[in-house]
């Protein structure tokens, strides 16, 4: 492989973000201008130029889906390379690191990873155990709470004299909900990165040894981070680091998520030293639609200025069509699609982008009445999150884990045993009462009370099922293990036995689980024994699950217009693209009028929006609006307002 070729089809700002020397980089990357490319010919250069050790990289991306991509990218270019080094995200990283140091972090070995929805079974436990008014004292709210306590670094937050009656109870769910967990070996996934940060700041030995080991920190999406992730980061840069971040300040749209926009700033603060390289030409959309962004993104004070640019043209001007209403509005663009389409457009490469869920109603109602297919993003049940999925890894975790009350709890009746919720309470309250796990509890109900000969077999019978996969698949394949619990515990046949295509869909779900299943096991490296790659294949995939997936293959190959909100298009670019909807309290949304900093996130969005156009942008707002059954005269967005005059045609409605 020729190298010097390689890195000659980079432009000039690519080709010296790639081999900058300097020991810390921000690489202000704008919409469309590469940074991907510069990623991975940066570990190219870092491995093949410099002579750096695989090992000594690591590489941290916002998703799993994006690591695989990076890693095909440098296989794709210089053969099977990426192998030694470290690519995954901070949650993966965490995992890694606690799972080598369990003891360190004081967890036990077979610790596992829960999600947002055990979060939320566990909490509204702890709320009913403290016996809270669940109105007032929502599930939702305390994984708010503690999300934030976590991400501050405090995992036993104290009630101190400054707390008020609303903080203390808040912190005593907090303590109930984390006995829970640390009782049963759980691990949340903002808990991770807390215990990451604890693990490094109380162990200096530990610290100097991945200090010294990953010289080479590349972090891409940096404007996605939070205060946590920024402080295991800033921990890990040693003196010998050489560290690049790569983000785009304009495109921080996720503080509702805990991201922080000023960890950029907040680096160049830190790091004074680091070189700032601007990444400005643009490789997706015409002038015309950048000079929009431009103008519109630099209204905000607070920001590191860059201007996006095109070898593409000016192209089409924007077009700005006021509706009468929202159904006139809906009309109107799905008119324009119906042009596109006409002349030979595919309809894949249409896009309608909104601000709220709520707005793709009479989208989707226009949409069917013109007999025009159509897919919302976001709009289906992700895959890990289908029912026959969540109960085969909730088998999985009791397996490795029999502290898991959470999986205890989803399949004890799973499928039906004839246990009925009287039952389930015996077995809860003796685990309250005597501080045992519902594992726990059921032995002991079973060795000390006198139940119902039917009851005591069932429970008898669960219990020496667990066990018997807990023996059974020790000798087994990853594939093996997932296909005798999928058959031993009944989930296959009972799911084959449901009616129409929702059996065809739950045996198709766990014939993918097992090719995943096989995939895991052919790419995985750091093999102890057989529970340790089921473990950590049960735990790869509640981490990937967290994540804000815009999954394609979840939808047919049936060529449809494109519907999702604004969040959801980043990342995504589109030949047409449909901003609707741009009216004050709607786009800026009203909760963000409260104050300048949340309109510019706001205004960021509008820019995401705007950038993920390649030739055709059209924004839209109405006159008047039904929101919640109520008529609104609507005053125009300010930001339409912002935009560049000279970019912009008024269109009028024509059937």
């Amino acid at each position: 492989m020729d190298i010097v070729s390689l890195f000659n089809k980079l432009n000039d700002k690519q080709r010296e973000a790639v081999v900058a020397k300097d020991s810390h980089v921000l690489v202000l990357a704008g919409a469309g201008s590469g940074k991907t490319r510069v990623l991975t010919h940066r570990v190219i250069w870092l491995k093949m130029i410099k002579n750096y050790s695989s090992s000594s990289i690591m590489a941290v991306t916002f998703t799993n889906k994006a690591s695989l991509e990076m890693k095909s990218r440098i296989n794709a270019l210089i053969g099977d390379f990426s192998k030694g080094m470290w690519i995954g995200t901070f949650h993966g990283f965490a995992y890694c690191l606690l799972r080598s140091h369990y003891l360190d972090s004081n967890l036990p070995k077979n610790f596992q990873i829960i999600d947002r929805n055990d979060q939320i079974c566990l909490l509204t436990k702890s709320i009913r155990y403290l016996g809270l008014d669940e109105k007032k004292w929502q599930p939702n709210s305390a994984v708010c709470f503690i999300s934030d306590k976590k991400n501050k670094s405090s995992l036993f937050p104290n009630v101190d004299g400054r707390s008020s009656k609303s903080e203390i109870t808040w912190l005593n769910i907090y303590k109930v909900y984390q006995n829970m967990c640390d009782r049963a070996g759980l691990v949340d996934f903002d808990e991770l990165l807390c215990r990451l940060y604890n693990l490094l700041l109380n162990n200096p030995a530990i610290l100097a040894y991945y200090r010294n080991k990953f010289v080479n920190i590349l972090v891409d999406e940096f404007q996605d981070t939070n205060k946590m992730q920024y402080n295991c980061l800033y921990l890990l840069l040693g003196e010998k680091s050489n560290v690049m971040i790569v983000g785009d300040d304009d495109q921080s749209i996720y503080s509702w998520r805990g991201a922080q926009v000023d960890n950029i700033y907040r680096f160049i603060s830190d790091f004074s030293s680091t070189r700032i390289i601007r990444l400005e030409q643009n490789y997706r959309s015409t002038n015309n639609i950048l000079q929009t962004a431009n103008t519109l993104i630099s209204y905000n004070q607070n920001r590191i200025a860059k201007k996006l640019w095109s070898t593409e043209g000016k192209g089409k001007t924007v077009s700005l069509y006021r509706a009468v209403n929202e159904l006139d509005e809906a009309y109107f663009v799905i008119n324009c699609i119906k042009a596109w389409q006409q002349k030979g457009g595919l309809l894949n490469n249409c896009a309608i982008l909104y601000r709220s869920n709520i707005q793709s109603l009479v989208l989707e109602r226009v949409l069917l009445h013109s007999k025009i297919p159509y897919k919302i993003w976001g709009g289906s049940i992700r895959f890990f999150e289908r029912q026959e999925i969540k109960n085969m890894f909730a088998y999985l975790r009791l397996i490795i884990n029999k502290s898991d009350d959470v999986a205890y709890e989803r399949i004890l009746n799973v499928p039906p045993r004839g246990i009925g919720k009287r039952t389930l309470d015996l077995v809860r309250n003796i685990s309250i009462t005597d501080q045992l796990t519902l594992w726990e509890s059921t032995k002991n109900l079973l060795n000390n009370t006198k139940l119902k000969t039917r009851i005591f077999r069932v429970l008898q019978d669960f219990i020496t099922l667990i066990n018997f996969l807990s023996e059974e698949i020790e000798q087994l394949s990853l594939f093996d293990q997932i296909d005798l619990v999928i058959k031993e515990t009944g989930l296959f046949c009972f799911y084959k036995q449901m009616q129409g295509s929702k059996s065809t869909l739950c045996i198709e779900s766990f014939k993918e689980i097992l090719d995943a299943a096989h995939r895991f096991d052919q790419n995985y490296e750091n093999r102890s024994d057989n529970i340790s790659v089921l473990r950590d294949f049960v735990s790869y995939y509640l981490l990937e699950n967290d994540k804000d997936y815009r999954s394609s293959e979840l939808f047919s190959d049936l060529d449809s217009v494109n519907l999702m909100t604004l969040h959801a298009s980043k990342g995504l670019e589109f030949s047409q693209v449909f901003i609707v909807g741009m009216e004050e309290g709607i786009f800026p949304s009203q909760m963000s009028l409260l104050g300048e900093k949340q309109v510019e996130e706001e205004r960021r969005l509008a820019y995401v929006g705007i950038t993920r156009a390649m030739h055709s942008l059209t924004i839209s707002y109405a006159e008047n609006r039904f929101i919640y059954g109520k008529a609104i005269i609507c005053k125009v967005s300010r930001f339409i307002n912002e935009l560049p005059k000279e970019c912009i045609s008024n269109v009028f409605f024509s059937n």
